[in-house]
């Protein structure tokens, strides 16, 4: 059952190493971070899930002890999944998609040590209701499970965006904000995905999951954190 979870942005930019003199930019989201895994630490669950996007190479499902690396954003920075684990040291290369290896960071970062984590790459085009399954499925895994659950709002909130300027990312993102900050389960589940994808919305699938996840478990949420500092819509939000 779902006891606990903590939506954070996933942009490698989170890392310090990564975003280099524009570190500072990012310190308030990184300090809403800390704050979501403290109350996911004090949940105290039996099990932590990471579900994040990930490009076709990086989804399924990534046991505990994996590794990831930041070497393709110029930074020798190594991070794991957890504890080190025989499942998890099968291969000496890096193999965690992005969010996870941020995900990765921010728990090494916080010094978790209370459960055992595993990890979920999820793709963009997923539809709703295999989400909503699969969150379902995560959430029987254990007696107590917990999600971090990566991914962020439109990349199309200014001129200067990756996606440029688009007129309702706003309105989405506000929306999304809202739901994850009363934990409404059935809003998320509403997100449009169409939508999301033409705003470059990394967010919606694993969101959808957390919705899944969350179904019954009569959860509550605070936001955190809801800006866009790159133009793109980075969110923060704990349910407990």
């Amino acid at each position: 059952m779902l006891v606990a979870a903590a939506v954070c942005p996933c942009p490698p930019l989170l890392v310090p190493d990564v975003a280099a003199g524009a570190a500072p930019e990012l310190h308030a989201a990184r300090a809403a971070c800390t704050d979501a895994l403290g109350l996911l630490a004090a949940s105290r669950p039996d099990l932590l899930v990471v579900v994040g996007p990930a490009e076709q190479s990086g989804r399924g499902p990534h046991p505990e002890g994996t590794r990831g690396s930041f070497a393709g954003f110029g930074v020798d920075l190594a991070v794991r999944l957890g504890r080190e684990s025989a499942a998890g040291a099968d291969t000496a290369d890096p193999r965690l998609p992005a969010s996870l290896a941020v995900a990765a960071w921010l728990l090494e970062r916080t010094g978790w040590s209370d459960a055992p984590v595993e990890g979920l790459g999820v793709g963009e085009p997923l539809e709703a209701e295999r989400c909503v399954r699969t969150g379902a499925q995560l959430a029987a895994r254990a007696e107590r499970v917990a999600l971090l659950v990566m991914g962020d709002a439109s990349a199309c909130r200014t001129l200067k965006a990756p996606g440029y300027l688009d007129e309702r990312a706003a309105g989405f993102d506000a929306e999304a904000a809202r739901a994850l900050g009363t934990a409404d389960v059935d809003a998320l589940k509403a997100l449009d995905a169409e939508l999301a994808q033409e705003l470059k919305v990394a967010g919606r699938a694993p969101w959808q999951v957390l919705a899944g996840a969350a179904e019954g478990a009569g959860l509550a949420g605070a936001l955190l954190y809801d800006e866009a500092p790159y133009g793109v819509g980075y969110i923060v939000a704990a349910w407990s």
